[in-house]
């Protein structure tokens, strides 16, 4: 992020506009929407105002004479659009000044950008792509429109009549954050959002206990909980909204060595980040401890997630953290993730289930050899079942001579996908006598095994295998 958005008092000062035609009008427009009052250079000599209300234009100083030698005390930014070389000079006085200025279309001579921008009274949304396409910032922010509630700045004007008094009643601020956000998201905030202020300000006057109603106990303690989310495989555009809303709601996130760090960026920007998990053959903090952290937040009163890699239900220890959550009487709840298998079906098109070809799938894990010599695999041979193998890697060639062993054929295709749904994701698929050696063109994991006859329907088996259909057709057409 080279870019800090930042939100500048129009009230403060002057903004100093310099410039020509549609262009300069566009930004007049926007500057008068903001309150801003404005000392405008038409370097065409024409200032026509282009049916600004009269409000507006009040705002407005129409300036004669050269820009260049203009006072400049009272000013606080200075833009430039379609001021062709004059808006080149102009930033360089303001450079000398230490005056913020915006050159349109002109990066190297700007030292802040226009987002797009979705206006909303008191709640404004700025978007921006560091000036490079100005096209995908109004992309987004037409997205953004389209599912933010349009009183959505009524209700930050009607909290921000309440907030001083409120403040005053609660004291501790996580209290009060919890106070605010129970207000936002329940009835109060939903009459608002309705237009049905009146009532929302009685609902909000009728509340006698604060602290009550932000969640304390009777003990004076905030009620603690804990809960388990599914960061999905590695693509945070797999979050669920119920994972992002928990994500944005927590006091202190444990989370998993393998949750990508796109993820880790959707949690709120104050709460804590605490690492617990490992990866193989690094050590870890164990499970009975990170019980234990678990524990002691929510009992001191914070909101806790749990954030981990795939489904906390599939080989993600989720059962037995809420098996410890719920001996120590804390109030918990799962968020599914998507997990690593499913993410690699959708990513490399391998269909886990195939009309005729493939009736059933097990999961199964294999941290090392020792798991898989475990695993009794003559209930794995059926030639339609489909065998997903989690943290299979280091013990593929046990894994291909308990299938082998158990009477699975050797030309049963293979799949070996590693870091799914991630902008590095990679696939490497032969025949289940060739395990071992796809592991070694594999670039590291996190990666799991997909075995079966539905791996000859995946992308990267088409890929790999179209040359030798090519030539199996050149063969049948002589």
């Amino acid at each position: 992020m080279r870019y800090l958005p930042v939100f500048l008092d129009m009230q403060s000062g002057k903004v100093l506009l310099v410039g020509a035609g549609e262009l300069v009008r566009a930004k007049l427009r926007l500057l008068a929407a903001a309150g801003a009052h404005i000392r405008w250079y038409a370097t065409d000599g024409n200032h026509d105002l282009a049916g600004l209300a009269a409000d507006d234009a009040a705002r407005i100083e129409l300036a004669e004479g050269d820009p260049l030698s203009a006072d400049l005390s009272g000013i606080i930014a200075i833009l430039c659009a379609g001021a062709g070389d004059i808006g080149v000079a102009m930033s360089v006085r303001a450079k000398a000044l230490g005056l913020p200025a915006n050159v349109m279309d002109d990066l190297a001579h700007s030292t802040f950008i226009f987002p797009a921008i979705v206006d909303r009274g008191d709640v404004v949304v700025a978007v921006g792509t560091g000036g490079t396409s100005p096209v995908v910032a109004r992309r987004v922010r037409e997205q953004i429109e389209a599912v933010l509630p349009a009183r959505i700045g009524d209700l930050a004007t009607f909290i921000g009549r309440f907030r001083k008094a409120m403040n005053a009643r609660i004291t501790e601020f996580p209290l009060r954050r919890r106070f605010w956000e129970r207000v936002v998201d329940g009835p109060i905030g939903a009459l608002v959002l309705a237009g049905r202020k009146a009532e929302a300000e009685k609902a909000l006057n009728d509340i006698a206990d604060p602290a009550a109603f932000a969640g304390v106990s009777d003990e004076g303690k905030a009620e603690g909980r804990v809960t388990l989310v599914g960061a999905g495989p590695g693509d945070p555009d797999l979050l669920t909204v119920k994972a992002l809303r928990a994500l944005q709601d927590a006091d202190v996130v444990f989370y998993d060595e393998l949750v990508s760090p796109e993820i880790l960026d959707r949690i709120r920007r104050d709460a804590s980040r605490v690492p617990v998990g490992r990866r193989i053959g690094k050590p870890g903090i164990g499970q009975d401890a990170i019980n234990k952290l678990l524990i002691e937040a929510a009992q001191s009163g914070q909101r806790v997630v749990r954030l981990k890699g795939g489904d906390p239900f599939i080989f993600g220890r989720g059962g037995e953290e809420i098996e410890a959550l719920r001996a120590a009487g804390v109030a918990y709840s799962v968020v599914p993730g998507i997990t690593a298998g499913l993410g690699a079906a959708a990513q490399f098109e391998a269909p886990l289930t195939y009309r005729h070809e493939a009736l059933r799938i097990t999961f199964l894990t294999a941290h090392k050899a020792t798991d898989a010599d475990a695993v009794d695999w003559s209930v794995l041979t059926d030639s339609k079942m489909t065998i997903v193998v989690y943290m299979g890697m280091t013990a593929a060639p046990s894994v291909r001579s308990g299938l082998l062993a158990a009477g699975r054929s050797p030309e049963t295709p293979v799949g070996i996908f590693a870091r799914v749904t991630r902008p590095d994701a990679q696939a490497v698929v032969g025949t289940l006598e060739e395990l071992p050696a796809l592991v070694e063109k594999i670039d590291g994991g996190p990666a799991i095994l997909i075995i079966g006859d539905v791996v000859a329907h995946s992308a990267p088996w088409r890929e790999a295998n179209a040359g030798h259909i090519i030539s199996k057709l050149l063969d049948a057409a002589e």
